[in-house]
């Protein structure tokens, strides 16, 4: 294991009362956890990330003091500290075991809630069809009514109208409440409190949106959803918290994007890129035009195009999507999608070394950095990317996964 480096296991479970507030979490299990990496830690924008490594030969303190497992599936957090600094944390999800070797993969929090279902109700823009105050006070069907004829007409029943609508924050905390409100489901992870100021639902109720428990949702694919189709990021983080041995768990959420453009980093090939990953085109995936097919059958079918025409020839990419029906949602799907399949060369990955170009860990994920190297056949390339991943290694390296900053809609 480098110098300075430690993975922490604890209990996910079995919660205490520390003070006047009630962590969820157990016991620290183990404080430097003998692991191997066999895939660097990696941290995803608007996703849980990922870690692996292997434990050999077997350990007898790998079993805790209530005879299960330190590292157990679902049943561990491990995370990753650095000089003082947690740069990675999750739950152990999968392990698998050949003869005194331990193969351990752990997943972000955020992977929790997928396979979840969600049991509850949530409805953002119901029509509401209020009660007619006259309904069957005009038994003969004259206009008047009964007994008032010649005095009283029979007015109009109430038009309906769209019903209360939720932010689409309050929805995605909600989701997570529901998920960490169920016995043993509680990761202690605390979701920021600010709305995004964008409702679901149709203003009219002509589109409500709704959660229900009734159509077997996937609380996990429930949150990826709100999150694609507004469009929103997030990222996870733990760290230190206080000058005490607690952890704290956040979820950030930011519209129509967390991170920002560094103009106080430079990454240029012979300063601190190592190395660049095979540059990289659309190919039989570049699309002009986009095509979105939404809810509905055969002429009643809502659909919308979108185009970017940028002196290529039409190519056209058709998606089908059945929980669309407004124009705007439709047409939101399809700039997304169009926002993916224009974009010209983009470098996939870039691997840097510790540099005052930009120090290690001197970015966040989302942000704008801009990336110069040279390119075979191509020439200089000098293109801004966004950090969407990055992982970083042992030996002082860290990979920077990439996409094309004008490949994303703001």
């Amino acid at each position: 294991m480098p110098t300075g480096w430690r993975y922490i296991a604890v209990r996910a479970t079995g919660g205490r009362v520390l003070g006047d507030v009630f962590n969820p979490h157990g016991p620290v299990l183990d404080w430097e956890v003998p692991l191997a990496l066999s895939s660097n830690p990696r941290r995803d924008l608007s996703g849980p990330g990922s870690l692996s490594g292997t434990i050999e030969p077997e350990y007898a303190r790998m079993l805790g003091d209530d005879k299960k497992p330190i590292l157990q599936e679902w049943g561990t957090e491990l995370y990753l500290e650095v000089d003082g600094r947690i740069r990675w944390g999750g739950l152990v999800t999968r392990t698998t075991y050949d003869g005194p070797k331990a193969t351990i993969n752990c997943e972000g929090f955020t992977a929790y809630p997928q396979g979840i279902p969600y049991e509850d109700y949530m409805i953002s823009g119901a029509l509401i069809t209020p009660k007619d105050p006259y309904a069957g006070k005009d038994k003969n069907h004259d206009g008047w009514v009964d007994g008032k004829k010649g005095k009283q007409r029979v007015p109009p029943p109430p038009k309906p109208y769209g019903g209360p609508r939720i932010d689409v924050y309050d929805a995605f905390r909600n989701i997570w409440n529901h998920v960490q409100s169920r016995p043993y489901g509680n990761l202690g992870l605390k979701i920021d409190t600010h709305d995004l100021g964008e409702k679901l639902g149709a203003a009219d109720g002509s589109d409500p949106w709704e959660l229900a428990w009734w159509n077997n949702p996937d609380c996990g694919q429930a949150l990826d959803r709100l999150a694609k189709d507004t469009p929103f990021d997030w990222i996870e983080t733990h760290a230190w918290a206080g000058s005490g041995n607690e952890i704290e768990h956040r979820l950030r959420l930011g519209t129509p994007r967390l991170g920002r453009k560094r103009t106080d980093l430079r990454f240029a090939e012979s300063e601190n890129i190592a190395a660049i990953a095979k540059p990289e085109g659309m190919g039989d995936e570049y699309a002009n035009e986009v095509m979105v097919l939404g809810k509905g059958e055969g002429r009643k079918m809502a659909r919308a195009q979108v185009y970017r025409y940028d002196g290529r020839l039409r190519r056209v990419a058709t998606v089908t999507d059945k929980s669309l029906s407004s124009a705007s949602a439709l047409r939101t799907r399809g700039t997304q999608e169009l926002a993916g399949r224009t974009k010209a060369l983009q470098i996939p990955a870039i691997q840097i070394i510790d540099h005052p170009n930009a120090r290690l860990g001197s970015w966040s994920l989302g942000d704008d950095i801009r990336v110069q190297v040279h390119v075979p056949w191509v020439g200089d390339i000098d293109v801004w990317h966004r950090v969407v991943s990055d992982e970083i290694s042992a030996d002082g390296l860290c990979t920077l996964y990439l996409k094309r900053s004008d490949s994303f809609v703001y």
